[in-house]
């Protein structure tokens, strides 16, 4: 079995899948989801069981590698592997995915459509974090647009098409600096276009033009993350989108942009990336604060998290541009962490949202006495966001903090002043997510005859919080059961910069 295309396979499913859904009967919609339910666990299961029997957790290089010929003109292939960086978030895709697929079960408008789209989202997020060929990884990069955009336009809020256009022009425009530094990389040296990684990365550049092309992948994965002051694009979709959506867009769709920090910028530009660091620790430090004080002036709950979800992604920034074993392997660990206490805050506020029919703080108040169990798990996650000790959320930020102190690449006064940025940001979380707890749930506001469907969270609803509330306890408590996954491919990008 170690000749099967596992990858191949593992990406195509889920699309393959999709394309028979528009045979199915118009007339009800409960055949199309557990038909979409069960190709989700289907992949999943295939995802694990390749992580489980063919990957190997201390080689630090590509595994099971598939090399196809596809367009002979553009020298385009099929290229495919995973190491420890990609496989963790194949995981996390394969796991918030299925959740996500699960959560949509009230969407009743086109549910074929919609459950396609869900699918193909799936295949381009698995096949990005799989790709060893930088047009591969741009072709996968592009193809993740056209679901998201239609998964707005079409279940989307009041502004959704407002969200939905500012998200595509966003995004579609950082991609071009995608395409355009892959093919300057591909053509630069040789007459003839490479864009195999491995190649790229022990190719060298002046130094000049490796910062050019470093700037130009590093908007567009800004974008992606965000990173501020390119973020607009996120509180807008978040606050427009279906809650299932959100799950993906915080869950994955944001951790594409730190993958191709770390996969292109850090591992094939290494001189330039020791430039830009002190910028980027400066710009997480910046955006873990920004972020923090404008989520507390937010009245709509939906938007208050996602500001949320862009403070936390100053930690990934933080930990990218301390250049340690111990600040990388935090960042990697906090893309994780936030995919899914990112997942399950934005699931809460959608089943929040189905009862109350408000996202807006100040028409809340009081619900906790209605519903003790969404009450509950909205509490347990928002504490694992602000870093509680004993959730994933805590070992990731400490392992940051404390990986940009240890770092022998920048001075006394530069660590300190930082720590003191980033402590302000860390103070700065309890305050914006109990303030929201308190506005939501406290108080006599709400009326029991304002409430509508079932009062508290149903079977389903628990099960997803539970498959949520696991993982982020688990980490929290023994972290290394994840953080070996990755260990020996950080301590090979780390290397790069022991000068």
């Amino acid at each position: 079995m170690s000749n099967f295309p596992w990858l191949t396979t593992i990406v195509f499913l889920p699309v393959s899948a999709g394309l028979v859904i528009p045979l199915f009967p118009t007339k009800g919609n409960n055949f199309v989801r557990w038909y979409t339910l069960g190709i989700c666990l289907l992949e999943f299961l295939s995802i694990t069981y390749v992580f489980c029997y063919q990957f190997k957790f201390s080689n630090q290089f590509i595994q099971l590698k598939e090399d196809y010929n596809w367009i002979n003109f553009f020298d385009f292939h099929w290229r495919l592997g995973i190491d420890g960086l990609s496989i963790g978030l194949i995981l996390l895709t394969g796991f918030i995915t299925t959740l996500a697929t699960l959560a949509a079960w009230p969407v009743t408008r086109n549910p074929r459509l919609f459950y396609f789209l869900m699918l193909a989202m799936y295949s381009g997020q698995v096949g990005l974090f799989a790709s060893q060929d930088i047009s591969l990884f741009f072709f996968m990069w592009e193809l993740e647009l056209i679901p998201v955009y239609l998964l707005l336009c079409i279940w989307g809020g009041k502004r959704r098409l407002y969200a939905a256009t500012k998200f595509i022009l966003y995004t579609a425009g950082g991609s071009i600096f995608i395409l355009m530094g892959a093919l300057t990389m591909g053509f630069y040296g040789s007459n003839q276009l490479t864009l195999d990684l491995q190649n790229l990365s022990i190719k060298s550049y002046p130094i000049e033009l490796e910062i050019i092309l470093y700037l130009g992948f590093f908007i567009a994965y800004a974008v992606k993350l965000p990173i501020f002051p390119l973020h607009t694009w996120l509180p807008d979709t978040h606050g427009e989108a279906h809650y299932s959506t959100c799950m993906l867009l915080a869950g994955i769709l944001s951790k594409m942009g730190g993958y191709g920090i770390i996969r292109i910028n850090m591992e094939l530009l290494p001189h330039a990336h020791l430039i830009f660091a002190p910028w980027i620790v400066i710009i997480g430090t910046i955006q873990i604060v920004y972020a923090a004080l404008t989520s507390f002036s937010q009245r709509n709950l939906k938007r208050r998290i996602a500001y949320s979800s862009i403070s936390h992604m100053g930690f990934v920034l933080i930990g990218i541009g301390s250049m340690t074993d111990l600040g990388l392997n935090g960042a990697v660990l906090q893309m994780i962490s936030h995919g899914l206490i990112g997942a399950a805050l934005f699931f809460s506020a959608g089943m929040s949202y189905d009862r109350t029919r408000t996202l807006f703080l100040d028409q809340m108040g009081g619900t906790a006495i209605y519903m003790p169990k969404i009450f509950t798990m909205f509490n347990s996650f928002s504490m694992a966001s602000l870093a509680l000790p004993g959730m994933s959320g805590f070992v990731a930020e400490f392992s940051i903090s404390l990986g940009i102190v240890i770092s022998h690449k920048y001075s006394f006064s530069f660590k300190v002043f930082i720590t003191i940025i980033e402590a302000i940001g860390i103070i700065l979380t309890p305050i914006y997510l109990l303030s929201m707890l308190r506005q939501m749930f406290y108080g006599y506001k709400f009326s029991k005859s304002l409430i509508f469907s079932d009062m508290d969270a149903g079977p389903r609803e628990i099960f997803i919080l539970i498959c949520l509330i696991f993982p982020i306890i688990g980490i929290g408590i023994y972290p290394n059961s994840v953080l070996s996954l990755w260990n020996s491919k950080v301590n090979f990008i780390s290397s790069k910069f022991i000068f």
